[in-house]
């Protein structure tokens, strides 16, 4: 896939009515927005339009009405915040490409903003519609993308429009290509990526891509024990994939083939059960990683695995981290994820983290700052390490 896509900067928005995609999924409780991070990061585009002139019709789903108009996933809310956050106000459209969308949009003046109502309300969203796609194009000049959180997902909105448009990246899409592009085709080594999480077959692709590209990959959390097994170690009561075993060895293989040092925990952090409450109290020990008991369940790395994959990441020029270390949502399981998260801190390399257990840990620790790159699409940038084109991407212009 070519990464080198044309951006906002590289075409003249003066005088042009702009569809923008944007990512305004945000969370809400009895109709409040609960965090408008994602409304937030999309400012630098919608205000760097409408500065330069542009009539800018911003579109996003929100939710899963699934075809199916439901007033508690309305984007009003949206518009009243992103109203106050841009300090005049947002025009909110009443349907998506209704009368009153296209009315709204044609009456646009220079510099105004308007809101399309939520695009999943209409099947042809998600089903990517060429019909749909075609009445939402007819109401620009030009289609911006800058929702990487589905670029992943051949919608309407996200690929389908490009069919009708000229078709462009905002800020928040150019700097996750560039970025990401950048790491995977051309890394400053020694590139070392860390993957955490429950299972191994989320990671299947990933895993195997990144044997292809990296110096060092780090297996830790759930999907670790199946490693551990393949290398016939007892896990007792851990996470363990049987049928990925073969895979795991196999993979093994591919490492030593390559040349690739593939890091294992060797101490693990272990407990009775699962914590239940998942934040509740929970009696630990730490063990070597070959020597979990039976009756026990690993829950996160010990202290010495800590020190090893943080030292990785601190000597490393590249880094990329998907999927926590171990039950993060826990205090005393978090020790693992919060290691790593402080080894990408205090390391001079390029980091690059995704994945929503991640994320969260550099923004809960205060870390966030310090990290060159925190990825805005969970499903998008696994697949984006999984080397698969993005098809919210690879409609965009090349430069």
């Amino acid at each position: 896939m070519n990464y080198n896509k044309k951006s906002i900067e590289d075409v003249s928005v003066a005088g042009k009515r702009v569809l923008c995609r944007c990512d305004f999924n945000v969370p809400t409780k009895a109709g409040v927005i609960t965090s408008d991070k994602r409304i937030v990061a999309a400012l630098p585009t919608i205000e760097y339009l409408m500065d330069h002139g542009a009539k800018v019709i911003l579109c996003s789903h929100m939710g899963k009405p699934k075809g199916e108009w439901k007033p508690e996933l309305s984007l009003k809310v949206v518009a009243q915040r992103l109203s106050e956050l841009l300090g005049k106000p947002v025009i909110m459209a009443a349907d998506v490409v209704g009368e009153d969308a296209k009315a709204k949009a044609a009456a646009l003046k220079d510099g105004e903003v308007m809101l399309l109502e939520n695009l999943r309300y209409m099947k042809g969203e998600t089903k990517n519609d060429p019909e749909f796609a075609k009445e939402l194009a007819s109401m620009a000049d030009l289609f911006v993308n800058d929702a990487f959180g589905t670029a992943h997902r051949a919608h309407a909105s996200t690929a389908g429009v490009a069919d009708y448009l000229p078709a462009v990246s905002g800020y928040l899409v150019q700097k996750e290509v560039s970025i990401m592009g950048k790491a995977l085709a051309d890394p400053e080594r020694p590139f070392v990526a860390i993957l955490g999480g429950a299972k191994v077959s989320d990671k299947l692709n990933v895993i195997n891509n990144l044997l292809e590209k990296v110096d060092t990959l780090i297996i830790g959390g759930g999907m670790a024990y199946t490693f551990l097994a393949a290398k016939g170690c007892g896990v007792g009561k851990s996470l363990l994939d049987e049928e990925k075993i073969g895979y795991c060895k196999d993979m093994m293989a591919k490492a030593e083939a390559k040349g690739v040092k593939l890091l294992l925990p060797i101490d693990t952090v272990v407990a009775d059960a699962f914590p239940d409450p998942i934040d509740g109290p929970v009696e630990v020990e730490t063990v070597d990683s070959d020597a979990i008991p039976g009756d026990k369940m690993g829950l996160d790395i010990g202290e010495k695995t800590r020190a090893l994959f943080a030292g990785a990441a601190k000597a490393a020029k590249t880094v990329v981290w998907n999927g926590p270390m171990g039950v993060f949502e826990n205090p005393t399981l978090a020790k693992g994820t919060i290691a790593v998260a402080q080894g990408l801190a205090e390391s001079d390399a390029v980091t690059i983290v995704g994945g929503g257990d991640s994320t969260a840990a550099c923004e809960q620790l205060g870390f966030a700052d310090k990290i060159t790159h925190i990825s805005t699409g969970g499903g998008a940038s696994l697949e984006f390490l999984e080397g698969l084109e993005l098809p919210g991407i690879a409609c965009l212009e090349d430069k």
